[in-house]
């Protein structure tokens, strides 16, 4: 309820259908094992959109009611994340890198070439909408270039690693749902705005000092 309410104030897809994201990962839980619930949590939805595809295809639902479902769940949760790394490899081969001056704290101390929002700079250039882009984007093609890229993607792994281990001997099912908007997040916007904006690092913090008797 709380993130709906949330949704007048950002106006973006993914406050819309938090809640409902959550729910349903919710039922996943309580009908399967973790492991399992997190490849239908990508397989259910993909082949849904299939399904609507082929079905808009012989007519036997509303064209607008498959534009609306494969448009947001196939094309925007799924294939915008691979479309962003097309599109900021390509911008990059050609213009400045950033060298991590998209992070507001670096520009106080950095110049930079850039200043907008990478977001406002690719709507400019390619006119496909203000999207962000995950840290392989971001924090690797962006900022260091394709050939150093997975150094950064290393790196940044690091981070995570750090964060599962902070998640050690809780719920499979509590860090499920407690963390289930991350994967979505991390595909579209960059690691170091999710760990601050997002509250990605406070959520750690959490899964660190929540008493492990409560699962026991």
């Amino acid at each position: 309820l709380l993130i709906g309410l949330l949704y007048p104030v950002t106006l973006t897809k993914l406050t819309l259908f938090a809640p409902f994201w959550l729910l349903f990962l919710m039922v996943l839980c309580r009908l399967f094992e973790a492991r399992i619930a997190v490849v239908l949590s990508l397989f259910l939805p993909l082949s849904a959109g299939i399904v609507v595809l082929a079905l808009a295809k012989f007519e036997l639902i509303p064209y607008g009611l498959k534009a609306l479902y494969f448009g947001v769940v196939n094309s925007r949760m799924l294939g915008m994340p691979s479309a962003a790394l097309e599109v900021y490899n390509n911008f990059f081969a050609h213009h400045d890198l950033t060298h991590f001056c998209q992070i507001n704290v670096l520009k106080l101390f950095m110049s930079c070439p850039y200043h907008e929002p990478l977001a406002v700079v690719m709507l400019k250039i390619y006119g496909l909408g203000a999207f962000n882009a995950s840290l392989f984007a971001t924090e690797g093609i962006a900022s260091v270039g394709l050939l150093w890229a997975p150094v950064s993607a290393f790196v940044c792994g690091l981070v995570i690693a750090l964060a599962n281990s902070a998640s050690a001997r809780l719920s499979p099912k509590f860090i499920l749902l407690s963390g289930g908007l991350l994967p979505q997040v991390l595909l579209n916007v960059p690691l170091s705005i999710t760990l601050v904006t997002d509250g990605a690092a406070i959520l750690f913090v959490l899964w660190y000092v929540t008493p492990r008797a409560l699962f026991e």
